[in-house]
């Protein structure tokens, strides 16, 4: 299997197959890639609706580009080296990987980005210098995914010991999450239940309404009692006792 960065007439193949409507799987067998080469190729170039190959071309080679500046700029102004011996290209390309699964999840761009920031990083919280610097963009940017991620319920903001606003995405904030996106299901359902008396009950449309009224009313049940579930088992430390000590 050929490895190394993908060339113009790979990527030009990658827009036909895209084009056509062929699984990523399909395109990497045909090239002889990993099928994640081309998921990662493909969402970080547009999407499959904006993929380009000419433009996709010539944005990896402003990357590189990009990348041999960082390596020949003097060491202080340089992203500080991932901890526990890790290997930097590796670790950034487990970065790639993941940011390319959030947005396939429909998440934008930069706020995948963020948030994987965050989970990849040992303590879990940054701050918006932090995330700036870890990511060599705009402060306005992260403002903004922050802004996003904050109303979607996937990071919490919280104070340190130096007055400075912290971006937080732990556990709990996985299950405050999925609480919210279960409220909102129930909303739904409720707001199509109402439908059923507009309409007239027995109608087509009606039973229509009543019908995703029953199946979200079902999903936002299991998603509350599984998140509920979750959090009990895999959150809660063991308790500890007086009785465990003598």
């Amino acid at each position: 299997m050929p490895g190394g960065r993908l060339t113009q007439q790979e990527r030009q193949q990658i827009a036909l197959g895209v084009a056509d409507g062929l699984a990523y799987a399909e395109i990497a067998r045909r090239l002889e890639r990993p099928t994640s080469t081309i998921t990662r190729e493909v969402m970080r170039n547009g999407g499959p609706a904006a993929y380009r190959a000419d433009l996709a071309h010539r944005a990896t080679e402003r990357r590189a580009h990009r990348r041999r500046r960082r390596q020949t700029t003097p060491r202080g102004a340089q992203t500080p080296a991932p901890a526990h011996g890790r290997d930097p290209e590796a670790v950034r390309e487990y970065e790639e990987t993941f940011t390319t699964v959030l947005m396939q999840t429909g998440a934008p761009k930069m706020m995948s980005r963020v948030l994987t920031c965050l989970y990849t990083s040992d303590t879990g919280s940054l701050t918006a210098a932090e995330l700036v610097q870890r990511l060599q963009v705009s402060p306005a940017s992260i403002s903004k995914a922050i802004s996003y991620l904050d109303n979607q319920g996937l990071v919490r903001r919280e104070r340190d010991d130096r007055r400075r606003e912290r971006y937080v995405a732990d556990n709990d904030v996985w299950y405050q999450s999925m609480i919210a996106s279960a409220r909102g299901t129930i909303q739904l359902a409720e707001t199509a239940r109402q439908g059923v008396g507009v309409l007239g009950p027995g109608t087509p449309a009606a039973i229509r309404l009543e019908n995703i009224a029953r199946f979200l009313d079902f999903v936002s049940e299991s998603i509350t009692r599984a998140a509920d579930q979750a959090r009990e088992v895999l959150h809660t430390k063991p308790e500890t006792s007086s009785d465990s000590a003598t």
